[in-house]
């Protein structure tokens, strides 16, 4: 069916089908033979079969229904796989994670581009049970979720993915490895969740605080808070209370510092 299937550039449909290779990944992830994964873009069912022999459940979605009928052949071979034909996107994490018991699972996934980001963080702010992502992404969109303060690569989902998880580059993936080849190179994130890293309350709030943080990147943070309502004299103080200046620009905070002064400014809402 590889030779004959017509690639979908609507749903950024990139398949690795070298199983060596894939299996080769899974022992870097170090999972146990008990884990239970969730798959996101099932593809040809090629990394599908090798999850089903190595782990203990396999969950996987896909969107394009034309790869239903070979998918579906697939699963009568695993009684421990169920393949879910759906855009991940509409999903509702609660009902995913009632699906496998409300226990602690993996998210391992291969992600079309156009929507890496989204899924991310879809799981990253909704998941309750899920304990890390082994997600391969365009490489310089992995370099930007792991980037260092005071880089160009550093911004808001640097911040929002380190304020709830850390995240690491475990493997760079050459573009020859797929078919069809795309036009950049890929990477493998490890994002491990600790949602009670920094005891964030209210994520949207705090997205938003970051958000706008960054507002304009070439602006102060200074300014870029103030243009949002937030009293100057009170930036100025909690910015102080950092030890930052006033022209302080955004990609100068870790995660850390940006939860203690949104913090900060909420306390001064009150």
């Amino acid at each position: 069916m590889e030779k004959d299937f017509k690639f979908k550039k609507k749903f950024g449909q990139n398949f690795i089908f070298d199983k060596n290779f894939l299996n080769s990944l899974l022992e870097d992830f170090n999972l146990s033979s008990n884990s239970v994964v969730v798959e996101i873009g099932a593809g040809m069912g090629t990394l599908s079969e090798c999850l089903a022999n190595k782990y203990n459940r396999v969950l996987s979605f896909e969107i394009d229904n034309t790869l239903k009928e070979h998918l579906q052949d697939i699963e009568k071979k695993y009684n421990n796989i169920e393949f879910i034909f759906n855009d991940i996107l509409k999903e509702n994490i609660e009902d995913i994670e009632k699906k496998l018991d409300n226990k602690g699972y993996y998210l391992i996934a291969n992600l079309p581009y156009y929507i890496t980001s989204a899924i991310i963080f879809k799981f990253l702010f909704e998941s309750k049970y899920l304990k890390s992502m082994f997600v391969m992404v365009q490489k310089e969109v992995g370099e930007r979720f792991c980037a260092k303060p005071k880089t160009k690569e550093y911004g808001i989902p640097t911040v929002l993915i380190n304020s709830f998880a850390s995240c690491k580059i475990i493997k760079n993936v050459n573009r020859k490895m797929f078919i069809p080849e795309p036009k950049v190179d890929s990477c493998i994130l490890q994002i491990d969740l600790d949602k009670n890293k920094y005891n964030i309350k209210d994520i949207d709030k705090y997205k938003a605080f970051v958000s706008n943080s960054f507002k304009m990147k070439r602006k102060t943070l200074y300014n870029n808070l103030s243009s949002c309502g937030i009293k100057k004299d009170k930036i100025v103080k909690n910015l102080e209370k950092l030890n930052l200046k006033i022209d302080s620009r955004p990609e100068m905070l870790d995660a850390s510092q940006y939860v203690y002064l949104y913090n900060l400014t909420e306390n001064d809402k009150r």
